[in-house]
């Protein structure tokens, strides 16, 4: 089996996630427990990113699941990085320190699409860097699910 990883992405905004939490905690708990080892990639740019980060940080406290790593991955270096330690398992920041900040986010992005076998996203807008981080995913075959898809009304 080894490690299974699982990259989320979300718009910046998002106005109805509490009607989701329920579903979302259900599935986070199902890969726990079908997967020997998960590593959970996520980015600290918006409502979606913070929401993901405290459902799994606190289903890994109350099960004690060890089999998981939650990751912040950074499109940037510099001082923000010692702001996140102890708030996740690791910290990674796979860019080339060169890269222009003006793409840094679209390039993290599509290294979290490249290193995922899942990609949980939440695109209603077409429009915007989750969308296109979508359609990434889409081109090089990521399995995706999107949870502003599910219908919850």
């Amino acid at each position: 089996m080894g490690t299974y990883r699982v990259s989320f992405i979300g718009h910046r905004e998002i106005f109805r996630l509490d009607r989701l939490t329920d579903l979302f905690e259900w599935f986070i708990r199902y890969i726990l427990k079908t997967k020997e080892y998960v590593e959970f990639y996520i980015g600290r740019n918006g409502d979606f990113d913070r929401w993901v980060s405290y459902i799994v940080k606190r289903i890994k406290k109350e099960t004690g699941y060890g089999n998981c790593s939650l990751i912040l991955v950074l499109p940037y270096g510099g001082k923000a990085e010692k702001n996140y330690e102890g708030l996740y398992d690791e910290v990674k920041k796979p860019l080339d320190e060169n890269t222009h900040y003006k793409i840094a986010i679209t390039k993290r992005n599509e290294w979290l699409v490249d290193n995922s076998d899942l990609l949980i996203c939440y695109v209603e807008n077409e429009m915007g860097g989750a969308y296109t981080t979508k359609l990434y995913a889409e081109k090089k075959g990521v399995k995706i699910i999107n949870f502003a898809k599910i219908g919850w009304r």
